[in-house]
Formats: structure tokens, sequence, C-alpha cells
């Protein structure tokens, strides 16, 4: 049996919630603040609905509480008691978020009184509690990106999150963490395969479940991390005391120094260390870890280099955003270019993937 959790926090959740309805973002739903949690009948396991908004409501604080079995008693005229059950608990099933997320089934068995009609209300869950316990509240899609870049950080399995005012879709989930894969640099070994499910699949309020698949194990991509920032602490060492634009291009250097060039080369910082050859993407990558631990401002540009995909970055210099390609030095001193000095040389990006690296206006 599934514990009765809800016992003890019925009369904490009377403090602070700010009403059921709120669950439910549909244009009828009047969220009342005063109104924290459905009427009890004495039994705090048996709750008072005098309205098909209050039933719904109820049902959605027996899951939110993780109730296995629930009474409600209906105070409200209705033609069908049966038919605005099985509608509400659909109801609950499909559109309330976290209903969708952890519930099987809802069956209920209605006993009729003279005054009320008594619906006895068993939940079946396909999630644990400690499922359900783990959600973490985001709002906003910088909020879902940065709990995105925490599970890649960590190499975690699974990240689920409740999300409010969003109005994307999988594919813009899939391009959060496509983002936040590129903000954990010293953590990016493969961009690990991605299984998204919406909870329901539209509104503004839902859950949002991610699946990650990485290319090794956890164990054996924890090592490499350790590896990794070792290697990076050492790479940082001599350029102690270096700072502004001086210590962006002896950075550049240091790493060029360690690895060179390949289009076969490794695609992560830890590959390119390890081998001593990279790809563009993990010139980028290895330039960004490098470029955290001495206190740059860099991100990771993603484009096309006459015309094949590419990866370079872009970093915070005295005169602005610049563009910093080591993998197409060809042995030459790394540069910092311009927006029109990348474009003239063949480079290709969204403009808003990455900061305007404008040129220095002159007088006159």
């Amino acid at each position: 049996m599934r514990p009765h959790r809800w016992l003890p926090a019925l009369l904490a959740l009377a403090l602070v919630l700010t009403g059921c309805s709120a669950m439910l973002e549909r244009d009828y739903t009047s969220i009342t603040p005063h109104n924290a949690a459905p009427t009890t009948e004495g039994d705090p396991s048996t709750l008072r609905a005098d309205s098909y908004q209050e039933l719904v409501n109820a049902l959605i604080y027996f899951v939110d509480n993780g109730v296995e079995e629930g009474t409600v008693r209906l105070y409200f005229d209705s033609e069908d008691v049966e038919t605005d059950l099985e509608v509400a608990c659909l109801e609950v099933v499909q559109e309330d978020p976290l209903g969708a997320y952890a519930v099987e089934f809802i069956k209920f068995r209605v006993t009729r009184v003279v005054t009320y009609a008594q619906a006895d209300v068993y939940f079946t869950y396909r999630r644990t509690p400690e499922q359900v316990d783990s959600i973490v509240q985001a709002t906003g899609v910088t909020a879902i990106r940065e709990e995105l870049e925490d599970t890649l950080a960590s190499f975690s399995p699974e990240c689920v999150l409740r999300i409010s005012y969003f109005d994307g879709d999988e594919e813009t989930i899939r391009s959060l963490a496509q983002e936040a894969y590129y903000h954990v640099p010293e953590a990016a070994f493969g961009m690990p395969e991605l299984e998204i499910a919406l909870y329901p699949e539209t509104g503004r309020q839902r859950i949002v479940e991610v699946l990650l698949t990485y290319p090794d194990e956890p164990a054996q991509l924890e090592d490499q991390k350790e590896a990794l920032a070792r290697r990076l602490d050492e790479l940082a060492a001599p350029l102690a005391g270096v700072e502004g634009d001086a210590l962006i291009l002896a950075a550049g250097r240091t790493l060029l120094s360690a690895a060179g060039y390949s289009p076969e080369g490794a695609s992560d910082a830890y590959g390119l260390l390890e081998t001593g050859e990279g790809d563009s993407e993990g010139f980028a990558l290895a330039y960004a870890a490098l470029g955290e631990r001495l206190g740059l401002s860099c991100r990771i540009a993603q484009g096309t280099w006459r015309g094949a995909p590419h990866f370079w970055n872009a970093v915070r210099t005295a005169d602005g955003w610049r563009h910093l390609d080591l993998s197409a030095t060809s042995g030459a001193l790394p540069s910092l270019r311009t927006d029109p000095q990348m474009s003239e040389g063949g480079y290709q990006w969204e403009a808003d993937s990455i900061p305007a690296c404008l040129p220095v206006q002159t007088e006159g």
C-alpha cells in the first residue's frame, strides 16, 4: 500500500496553498487565494464539493498529496453524478500536469445519501512517491535550461520539471537541452540521446520529463570529468597573472600547444586533451572549459564555415565581444575578429545565438 502522506500535510497545506483551482489554468477557473484547500467533512480524508469545479479541485488535491483512497461528498445538483465523476476524473488525468504525469487511472463508487452523493475514489499511480517528490519547479525557459545544465553536469539519467508560463513543445525542450550541453563544457562528452514527454501536451502549466542516455556509463563520465578538471588546472596555472585580452589570446595559444586540429579529432574537451587532436567542436568546448577556469566570459558559437558545419568561440574583450576560432588558425597565432571579418571569411551563424561582435566605432 502506498503510504497516506496527505493526513499531516492537509493542515500544513491549508496555510500555504494558493488554491487548488490555480493548478488548472482554464478560462472559467476562478483563483481565490483564501480558498486554500477543499472543505473537509470532519474527517480529513473526506472532502466536500458544492460544484463540479470543487469536485475537480478535490481530486487534484488528493493527487497532489499522493492519496490512494479518498471520499468526496457532492452537494451540488447533477442530472448524472456518475457522468460528472467520469468527466472530472478524465479531466484530472488528462489536463492537470501532475495527474497526467503520475496517475494511471481513477476509479470511484457512488453511494446516495439523503442530502448528498458520496463518491469513494481510488487512485492508481504509475509514478513512485520518490519520483513525484523529485519534481522541480521551473518558471520560464531560462530556469528550464539551468535545470537541464545541472542534469547534464551530474550525468543524471532523468530530469522532471513542473514548468509555468511556457508555450513551447518537445522541440523547444530539445533545443534548450542542446543549449544547456554547450553551457557545461567540462561535462560535455557527447550529447546524450533524449526522450521527452510533456504532461499534458499543451497548456501554460505542464510537467516535462526528460530521460537521458549518455554515450558512456555515468561512473566513467565522472572519471573523465575529474581527469579533465586536473588537466585544465595544469593548463591554467602558468597563466596566473595574465589579464585582459592578453589572457584571452594566451589561453588560445595554450590549447594550440596542447592539441592540433583534425576534422576526425575528438569533439569534446577531454578527448582533445587526451589524444592531442580535436575537431572544431572539441576546440570550442576545450576553450570554453579553460575560459571558465580563467574567469573569461566565453560562449560557444555554432554555424557554418565555407558551407560546412563548424564551431568556434565568442569571448568578451576590452572592445566588446569578439570571435575566436582556434581550429582555423593553421599553425598561426589565434586572432580576435568582428562580425564583418567573420562574414568575409566565409562564416555564417544565427545572429541571436551569440552576442554581436561589432567593430569599434571611431570618431570622425
